[in-house]
């Protein structure tokens, strides 16, 4: 089957989207409003840029309901720093909590009974409960599309600090069965673990 997604609603290529784009990671986000409320949430469209400086990326889109900007993304703007915390299963559900889209007053650390604990480099609060936490000054943030519902932005962020558990390092690596990180399927409720994996030689 051929599919043009200009024939198409931006609901039905995002359904094609995170149907394909499979197992997605889930930057955890958190961040500080300009009136000092904390705020965190999940995003999937996530990924590792470089190393050298380390640089991620997440892609906040704007809101289909009504066509808002998301708080991450406004407090990222007023404040040029943000925490990714990655989501290992044992905290998953107290993830999802934060995916609610609360209004901008709402402290989603105390809706999912989370612990923020102080950066040392950034202003934004980190989850506590995460294994690995990075503080994050703003590089960038790119506008995708035209501002409507289903356009959105990639925020690209230098990493100035790593945060890791020592139980995880080992040589230098983190241990993936330790760190049990968890990511992102299709539909609402799809997750999944990391239970089965494989290696391939590289020739």
């Amino acid at each position: 089957m051929i599919i043009d997604p200009g024939t198409r609603s931006f609901k039905a290529n995002y359904k094609l989207l995170i149907g394909s784009i499979v197992p997605r990671p889930i930057a955890w986000v958190s961040s500080r409003s300009a009136d000092n409320i904390p705020n965190l949430a999940p995003f999937s469209f996530f990924m590792g840029v470089c190393s050298r400086p380390p640089t991620i990326a997440f892609a906040p889109a704007i809101r289909a309901g009504d066509g808002a900007t998301k708080d991450t993304l406004n407090n990222i703007r007023e404040t040029g720093v943000f925490g990714i915390n990655i989501v290992s299963e044992d905290f998953a559900e107290q993830m999802v909590k934060t995916a609610t889209e609360y209004p901008p007053d709402v402290d989603e650390f105390t809706r999912a009974k989370l612990t923020p604990e102080p950066a040392r480099k950034i202003t934004a609060p980190l989850v506590r409960e995460a294994r690995v936490r990075y503080e994050c000054v703003l590089n960038r943030i790119i506008p995708v599309g035209d501002g409507k519902p289903g356009s959105g932005f990639v925020v690209l962020g230098e990493i100035v600090l790593f945060h890791v558990d020592d139980a995880l390092l080992s040589q230098g690596r983190i241990d993936i069965q330790a760190l049990r990180p968890i990511g992102r399927l299709a539909g609402p409720n799809g997750y999944c673990r990391i239970t089965d994996t494989f290696e391939i030689e590289r020739q």
